[in-house]
């Protein structure tokens, strides 16, 4: 996939790697910007479910508690989240009913090209008596 927005939130992310509480603001921000986006839609809720999973995802890594994803995977998902905070990407954010479409469409990539990186982290969540 060729964005040129994503390439700039990668390079983000590499910025972040390695620093817990850079990533802990980044997954504050996503909080909030989660709070303001209308999830009603059926598909934006899937959409909505993979956000909460990439943050949990993120926290515990970002604490230390789960260490078992690469490094390029752990910055794919750090981008999305980036790409997502952006309100100027590919297709700006203030557009009614589209703007979060490339932003939608940038963490379903990012979530299906480390699927099997997600489905062990979801395992090992399961493996614990709590969410993180």
């Amino acid at each position: 996939m060729k964005n040129r927005f994503f390439e700039i939130a990668l390079q983000q992310a590499s910025r972040l790697a390695g620093k817990s509480s850079r990533i802990m603001v980044l997954l504050t921000r996503l909080g909030s910007k989660m709070g303001t986006v209308n999830w009603t839609v059926d598909r934006q809720v899937q959409v909505r479910e993979k956000f909460f999973t990439v943050g949990r995802l993120a926290k515990a890594y970002a604490l230390g508690h789960y260490r078992d994803v690469p490094w390029r995977a752990m910055l794919a998902l750090l981008a999305a989240v980036i790409y997502f905070l952006n309100p100027l990407d590919l297709i700006p954010d203030i557009i009614p009913v589209f703007g979060l479409t490339d932003d939608f469409a940038v963490l379903i990539w990012v979530y299906n090209a480390v699927g099997e990186e997600i489905e062990k982290f979801l395992l090992w969540e399961e493996s614990k008596s709590t969410p993180i």
